[in-house]
């Protein structure tokens, strides 16, 4: 029988700093971190590395940056939770940084700080427009002898037993793809670090294997899944027409002077804010897609021609190398944008320590709804929210995992043999199905519910009929859990709206 005393699900930033630090704490506890791919392909190596941190109180102050937060999250961020992230930046910060993070700095040796929309000050720390945070702490993983890292690995479920009446994790069920085998895996703690939901929208900046898994493992062990109806589109991703994931153009770009403008080459922010390309993101967003839908363009553009090009190319190099490799010269040329799902501000219920409903059970990073972002997060603030909860994470499986105990019970997978079947295909069908549907109807002003779920099912349907005439496949776990997903946020969307009237 497979045992760990902590399972960590996904290897995101979130996941790995929560696996450093409690290895390094606790060399008695055995940590497994189990990812459904290679480690390395996750939104965190997408991720430009930004994070958003209070490092001079002559300038800058804990008060204003939570201000800010408060503001860009419309009066649904829990203001003790916005208190306690802010004000443990700096400690977090110093211990990435210990851990290998570099930031850019100037020649003084002085932080080189960004400015992005929403904030009133510049406090974003970065490292050019990259920052390999993923590959540094993963080399770290590998030096710690009580870290396994089992790639190839796809958790299907929890599993959960009622003690003292309350429901608790005692393990997972996981796909081995490569001896193709379903097993099971006892755990004292288990720990959620498996992204968004990015994957269930026609244009998004997250990667295909973001396909909400963790949402829906939780949902159906009976964790709270609350404010799915707040999904942040990045409104600067960059438009081809063929990208998936898209590529992101960072909100550090207009903090740098870049405009957007329209087809006819004006500057439109500022009819719907005073503070134009530094507004937050969902005006941002609201302004591009009313500009969109009075056009019925397929994009706008962002200017960054006044700019200067060698300053611009040594600050952001990444996105100057892909620009040129599609041909286009951000000195010269305009850059076509459009906006697109990026990031989940709701997801399952945890408290300040990262703790579900569900004993035993944590949830960190995107996938998890601290309270930090309400409806809208600000810019840069969810790599410092993935700090900071990795760190309350630790802490709590520090003080209390000597009172969970191994279940005794011996489970046999529950589930049909899985295989490695060349139905992608099909799946990849269902799959731009159901991200138009989820599409159309999180973007419609008139959203109609019941023809949202009927379609749904329909889909379901069809999924569900592919399993007659094969057995169980990644595809079909994915696409289950995109579905269970799409219906919780079509209900809490709908509920939402009922609320507002």
């Amino acid at each position: 029988m497979l045992t760990t005393d902590i399972l960590v699900i996904g290897s995101g930033i979130s996941g790995l700093f929560f696996a450093i630090k409690t290895a390094k704490k606790r060399p008695d506890l055995s940590i497994v971190i189990m990812t459904k791919e290679t480690a390395k392909k996750t939104n965190t190596e997408l991720a430009h590395g930004r994070i958003a941190v209070v490092t001079d109180l002559m300038k800058d102050s804990f008060s204003q940056h939570i201000e800010d937060t408060l503001r860009s999250g419309g009066g649904l961020c829990d203001k003790e939770i916005v208190k306690m992230v802010i004000t443990q930046a700096p400690d977090r910060l110093k211990e990435l940084i210990e851990m290998g993070a570099s930031f850019d700095q100037d020649e003084n040796g002085e932080w080189n700080l960004g400015l992005e929309d929403g904030h009133s000050q510049h406090r974003i720390l970065h490292h050019k427009d990259s920052s390999g945070l993923e590959r540094k702490l993963l080399k770290i993983i590998k030096k710690l002898p009580n870290i396994e890292l089992w790639e190839n690995h796809m958790v299907i479920d929890l599993n959960t037993e009622f003690k003292r009446n309350k429901p608790t994790c005692t393990g997972a069920f996981f796909y081995d793809k490569k001896h193709n085998k379903i097993k099971y895996i006892r755990t004292r703690a288990t720990v959620l670090n498996t992204g968004g939901c990015g994957q269930l929208f026609e244009n998004t900046t997250n990667e295909k294997i973001v396909t909400a898994d963790g949402i829906a493992m939780a949902a159906r062990a009976g964790a709270d899944i609350v404010d799915m109806q707040y999904i942040q589109f990045h409104p600067t991703a960059l438009f081809t027409g063929k990208e998936n994931p898209m590529f992101l153009i960072s909100e550090d770009v207009r903090g740098f002077g870049a405009h957007i403008i329209s087809e006819d080459g004006k500057r439109f922010l500022f009819k719907y804010d005073i503070r134009g390309e530094l507004a937050t993101h969902d005006i941002v967003l609201n302004a591009i897609s009313k500009e969109l839908q009075l056009s019925s363009k397929e994009h706008v553009y962002l200017d960054c021609r006044h700019l200067n090009a060698a300053d611009f190319q040594n600050h952001f190099p990444a996105i100057t190398a892909h620009c040129n490799e599609l041909g286009i010269r951000p000195e010269k040329d305009l850059i076509p944008i459009v906006p697109a799902a990026h990031y989940q501000c709701g997801g399952i219920q945890v408290d300040q320590n990262a703790a579900t409903y569900i004993k035993n059970l944590y949830a960190i990073g995107e996938c998890a709804r601290t309270g930090l972002h309400g409806k809208n997060r600000l810019a840069s603030n969810s790599l410092l929210e993935a700090l900071v909860f990795a760190h309350q994470a630790s802490e709590n499986v520090d003080r209390t995992i000597a009172g969970f105990t191994f279940s005794t019970k011996i489970l046999i997978p529950k589930f049909p043999k899985a295989e490695q079947a060349n139905d992608y295909h099909a799946f990849e069908i269902l799959k731009k199905e159901l991200q138009k549907l989820v599409t159309s109807f999180y973007t419609s002003e008139e959203r109609d519910s019941e023809l949202a779920f009927a379609k749904i099912k329909m889909l379901n349907d069809t999924a569900v009929s592919f399993t007659k005439s094969h057995e169980i496949t990644i595809p079909f776990i994915e696409f289950s859990n995109m579905i269970a997903v799409s219906l919780i946020i079509i209900k809490q969307c709908t509920a939402a709206k009922k609320q507002m009237y």
